[in-house]
Parts: C-alpha cells; structure tokens; sequence
C-alpha cells in the first residue's frame, strides 16, 4: 500500500506529455496512468488523455493499452484510447481495482451532484408548470375572446339583417303600390291616346261631311243649321283634342317621374336583396363552414360609403319620394278621368245635334249609290287583299337575306384555308349554286313585287275614281242621307273616346 500510494506521488510530480499530431503514437509502455476527467464522471464514452511518466524500477512493463474507440467527427484527430480497468498495470485485479478508484469522485460529491439535479429538476418543472399555466390560461383566453367576437359580430350582423329586411319590405310595398299607380297612370295614357284617336274619327267624318255638303248645287248651298251645328261639332272636337294632348302631356310626364321612382325603389330593393344574400351568407358561417379563406390586409380595407344614419335616410328619402309621386299620380288619374267623363258628354250632345239636324234635310234616292258602294267596297277588299299579298312578297324576300348571308359567310370564310386547302371542292361549287339559286329567287320575288305594286297603285287609282263618280253622281240629298248620316249613324263616338 505504501508502494502504490509513492508510486501515484511520484506521478503526480512528473511533467505530462501529451500527444499531438505531429507526434507519432508512441508504443505501450510502463508507467502510463489514465485519467478520468472530474466534470464528466458519469460518461464513459469520453476520451482519456494520455500522460507520459518515467517508469520506476520496481514497476514491471506490464501495462496493457486498449484498442482505439469511436471518435466522432469534429473532435480529435487521433483516437482516443481507454484504460483496462480489469487487468491494471500488471493484470493484477487488486492493482485495476486500484487504479480505478483513482478516477472516481467522492460520496460527498456524489450526493451533492443528487441534490444539484434534485433542485435543478424542481425549479425547472416548477417554470415549466407556471409557463404551461400561463399558456392555458392564454389559450382560454384568446379562445373566449375569438368565441365572444365571432358571437358578437353574428349578433350585429343578425341586427343588421333585421333592419335590412325591414326597410326592403317598406321598399316593397311602396313598390308595389307604385308599380300599380303607373299601370293605372299607363292604362290612363292609352285611354287618352285612344281618346285622342277616337276624335280622328269623329272629326273626319264631320269634315267630310262639309266637305261633301260643299259640292251641293245651285240654291242648295245655304248657310243652314246642318252647316252651323257641323262647325260647332268641329270645333268642339278640337277643343277636346287639345286637352286631351295636354293631359296626355302631363301624364307622360308624370309617368317618367314615376318610374324614375320605381327604379330607385328597385335600385334600392335590388341593392338590399344582394345585401341581404351576402349578410344572410355571413351569418351562417361559423368555424366549421367549407370555402374558409384567408385574406391578407383586408381588415384595412375600408370599402363603405356612408354610415348607418345615411343609409337610413337615403332609403326613407326614396321612399317619401316615391309616395309624392305616387300622390301626384293619383290626382291626375282623377282630372283625367272627370276630362274624359266631361268631353265625352259634350262631344255626344253635340253630334246628337248634328244627328237631329242632317235628319231634317233627308231625301231619298240611293239606287246608284249603292251600286257604286258596292263596287268601292270589292275594290277596297281587293286593296286589302293585295296589301297584304304585297306584305307576303316583302317577307318572302326578307326571309331570303340570311340564308344568302349564311352563304356568303361561308364563301368568305372558306377563302381563308391555307395554300392547297383552297380547293374547288363539292362544298365550294353547292355554296356558289346556292348564292346564284337565291339571287336569282330574290329577282323573281321583286319582280313580282313590282308587278303586285302597280296592281295596287292601280286597284287605289280605281277606287278614287269610284268616290269620285259617287261624288259627281249624287245631290244633295243623297250627300245628307247616304254619306253624311250613313258615316254618322255607324260610329260610336261615346265608345271611341271612353275605350
């Protein structure tokens, strides 16, 4: 014991060598001691540097060196060689068990190292509990914070929807109401323009009958009450014409202005019905819904034009101009009305008058006027008839011009084909025939249209010389009787203005 204990001394005292890369490994032998290094006592797979000592007397060479172990990359150079802690210096288990304890830390170090990692594990498990604390009480937190958002904007967007849906049944209903007051304004126009219309005809008829009362001869031409109460009727007439085209006027007027509301109310209904799809859209996502996307910076996007007091109001301002027109409307539907009901009136009285008058100057002879009535009323069928065959040549020939457009297209496309392609093919000469066969109808049709024209300019030619010889073959009391009270006595007046 004494011996080893000088021998470790000894050891101690003598300066290290340590082996370099530039020194070449030296060769086993006596005296080498290993150590352990103090701050890595519980990792074997760590290097021992090699100590060269002068080897004692009493020492035998009978140090065994171990084979070289696994040196991972980045480390040393050389490898690294272990101590055999088995056979020691001379393969004597007392010597190894020696040498061993040589390398080892002391109990008290070893508790203290126990009680280093006890205190270290609490503190660090201690952190750790207070970070993963924090972190839970962070994610419950920022989960009740997304839940009472998302909570919130549905309930404002639900709101929303609610006012939305509100003021789009307003605008419905005053729409509704409006759309039928400019029916009734348009039903209104067409009664006044049919009025209007319907005065032709009276008006006509009374100045032709002046117009047939001016071809009386000799004394029959007197200023008579027939003459007097026609002047009258025409001037009634026109009287109720003219006021007739002003209430016209005006319900045109008021007609755009109430469509102009109507589509503001449209707009407007239109606009909340897309708004109310979007918002009604909105309202049903949740964090489950499928299409989810994220959109960068849209939360500074600020796309609004007003805020909601504007809103409000824009939609209450359309409202209370749609309900002035509306009341416009309906007080010109009244006047119209009253207008009709009132010209109506006085235009029957007067040619009830009239009526009453021609019947005190009718005489009777119609023999050749109904011969010549008869013969004016064939020609007019055949002008008729031939009116419309003229119509049928013109469809004819209309129908014709997109057939030819389509060979013409396709005539022109095919000359767009590449080099050889152009080929005078079966295609190519049945697209020319069909132009040629088309044209060449077309020609036949106008021809006919022609000839069918001058049958009509000569069928209208035939019956102007017939009013003309009924004119020239009756006097004055066949006028009054046969063309003045005949056109009179079959014309609904009353009808003609109230339809």
């Amino acid at each position: 014991m004494a011996h080893e204990t000088t021998m470790c001394t000894q050891l101690q005292q003598w300066s290290p060598v340590k082996a370099t890369a530039s020194t070449p490994p030296m060769p086993p032998q006596v005296g080498y001691c290993f150590h352990t290094p103090k701050k890595h006592p519980w990792r074997p797979i760590m290097g021992y540097e090699e100590i060269e000592v002068t080897p004692m007397p009493s020492q035998p060479i009978t140090n065994t060196m171990v084979d070289p172990c696994y040196t991972p990359a980045g480390m040393a150079t050389e490898p690294l060689r272990f101590p055999n802690l088995v056979t020691g210096f001379d393969r004597s288990p007392e010597h190894a068990a020696r040498a061993a304890l040589y390398t080892r830390y002391t109990q008290h170090e070893w508790n203290q190292n126990s009680i280093k990692n006890y205190n270290e594990s609490d503190a660090k498990r201690n952190y750790s509990e207070r970070v993963r604390n924090d972190i839970m009480r962070m994610l419950r937190e920022t989960d009740e914070i997304g839940t009472q958002g998302q909570r919130d904007s549905g309930r404002r967007i639900g709101e929303r929807i609610t006012d939305t849906t509100f003021w789009r049944n307003e605008v419905s209903i005053e729409m509704e109401r409006l759309v039928s007051t400019c029916e009734k304004l348009n039903d209104t126009r067409r009664q006044l323009e049919r009025a209007i219309a319907g005065i032709e005809g009276p008006l006509h008829i009374v100045q032709e009958c002046l117009y047939h009362r001016e071809k009386r001869q000799g004394v029959e031409q007197v200023h008579d009450a027939v003459e007097q109460s026609l002047l009258k009727e025409v001037a009634v007439l026109r009287e109720s014409q003219d006021k007739f085209r002003d209430m016209l006027e005006k319900i045109r007027q008021q007609s755009k202005n109430c469509r102009a509301a109507q589509h503001e109310l449209e707009t407007d209904m239109r606009n909340k019905e897309y708004a109310l799809g979007i918002d009604t859209m909105c309202h049903q996502l949740n964090n489950f819904s499928k299409g989810l996307q994220f959109y960068a910076g849209i939360e500074r996007y600020d796309p609004t034009v007003c805020d909601e007091a504007r809103w409000a109001a824009a939609s209450a301002a359309t409202l209370r101009r749609s309900q002035a027109e509306r009341a416009k409307s309906i007080q010109m539907l009244s006047d119209a009305e009253n207008l009709i009901n009132v010209a109506a009136t006085e235009i029957w009285d007067q040619w009830s008058g009239s009526n009453n008058a021609f019947t005190r100057r009718i005489a009777d002879t119609v023999e050749i006027k109904n011969k010549l009535q008869l013969h004016l009323h064939k020609v007019q069928q055949e002008i008729f008839d031939q009116e419309k065959t003229l119509e049928l040549l013109n469809k004819a020939i209309e129908d014709k011009l997109q057939p030819l457009r389509v060979a013409h297209t396709r005539l022109q496309a095919r000359t767009n084909r590449p080099h050889l392609e152009k080929c005078r093919d079966q295609a190519q000469e049945r697209l020319v025939k069909e132009v040629c066969d088309l044209q060449e109808t077309m020609e036949t049709l106008r021809s006919k249209l022609a000839t069918a024209e001058g049958t009509h300019q000569t069928l209208l030619g035939v019956r102007a010389s017939l009013e003309a010889d009924l004119r020239n073959k009756t006097n004055t009391l066949f006028i009054d009787r046969d063309q003045c009270m005949g056109l009179r006595r079959g014309y609904p007046v009353t009808a003609a203005i109230k339809s």
